[in-house]
């Protein structure tokens, strides 16, 4: 194995922490990858057996998983500057750290708002910053990817509140790093795609922030995924299960996922008015766990008259783009990405 596929098997444990703990054990096909785009099947069986190795991740292994993030973390470009501030939190919440991606105060460029992703119990804003710097690169805009406090040991609403309050700060801010305080963006993955769209609700909610896109990168929406509403059965067993998934927002909402008690706005896809909210790009690939409550969300989204697209990828797993970002089929998602930013800021060279 080189180093390559290090780096690879590193990005999944991010996500992972560890592996799904049951789904391995069970394969409903012959071979359970069957389905994948053949460019996939390769990362996606180097990620099998990594994980079977792998203990398996609970509320208990949550410490000893988080680090394993930072060895996948790829250098820095030289070329697109990082700075690192400590802004203040919203009020009754404490101060939050906040990573900012090619500041430069000579004039009003797009800037981007980013929620990193790790099932809301892991992950790290600087772990995702050379990904942050090429988006920052390809479009020339300012980004701020906020630290927010992760689950069990906050619960809802405190990572929110972590995330607005960079929102918030981000927007007043905007002339002295070089961004346009009326062209900013709204971008997450996987559970950071969940935070993202909680976001635009409360931005809409509080009329504070304008904000100009909420690009949901195969987003986790809905805490009834796999736990009152089963996970389909054709999908692969790799990434994220219903087991994680059940752990992940047990972790975040501090009670069973699929209560009837949860709150409302503590999950997107429960948020019963979703009239107001910013325009919408929603990514997914067809064989991620995701891949339902995201187009149903979409649905949603576009009968409550949000100009919505939706992007879905048959043949792909969960984070595949960053997963496995030499294939071709990752290559036209990212340029798809781009081209729904490049359109909401008004750029040049949108498709």
């Amino acid at each position: 194995m080189g180093r390559r596929d290090f780096v690879v098997l590193g990005a999944a444990m991010t996500l992972l922490g560890a592996r799904p703990g049951r789904a391995f054990a069970r394969e409903s096909s012959p071979d359970p990858l069957a389905g994948l785009d053949p460019e996939l099947r390769p990362v996606a069986r180097r990620l099998l057996e990594a994980a079977r190795s792998a203990p398996p991740l609970t509320a208990a292994t949550l410490a000893q998983a988080r680090p394993g993030g930072a060895a996948y973390a790829a250098p820095l470009r030289a070329d697109i500057p990082v700075e690192t501030r400590v802004i203040p939190g919203m009020p009754e919440n404490p101060e939050v750290t906040v990573h900012i991606v090619n500041a430069r105060p000579v004039e009003k460029r797009p800037a981007i708002l980013h929620t990193h992703g790790g099932g809301f119990i892991l992950g790290a804003a600087k772990w995702e910053l050379r990904y942050l710097q090429d988006i920052a690169a390809a479009l020339d805009c300012v980004i701020l990817s906020v630290e927010y406090r992760l689950a069990p040991e906050t619960r809802y609403a405190g990572s929110i509140e972590d995330n607005y309050a960079g929102l918030k700060w981000l927007h007043a801010h905007a002339p002295e790093l070089g961004g346009d305080p009326a062209r900013i963006a709204l971008l997450g993955e996987s559970a950071g795609g969940g935070h993202a769209a909680l976001l635009a609700i409360a931005a809409r909610d509080r009329g504070e922030v304008p904000v100009a896109l909420q690009l949901l990168l195969y987003p986790m929406l809905d805490d009834r995924t796999g736990s009152t509403r089963a996970a389909p059965s054709h999908l692969p067993p790799i990434v994220w299960d219903a087991a994680l998934n059940r752990l992940g927002w047990r972790s975040f909402l501090g009670m069973e996922p699929g209560d009837a008690d949860v709150p409302v706005r503590a999950v997107p896809a429960r948020t019963r008015d979703l009239a107001g909210l910013p325009p919408a790009y929603i990514a997914v690939g067809g064989l991620d766990l995701f891949a339902d409550e995201d187009i149903d969300y979409a649905r949603r989204l576009t009968d409550a008259g949000v100009p919505t697209e939706l992007l879905v990828v048959p043949g792909a797993f969960h984070a595949f783009d960053r997963l496995a970002p030499d294939t071709a089929i990752a290559r036209r998602f990212d340029r798809a990405k781009l081209d729904a930013l490049r359109r909401a800021f008004g750029l040049s060279g949108a498709a």
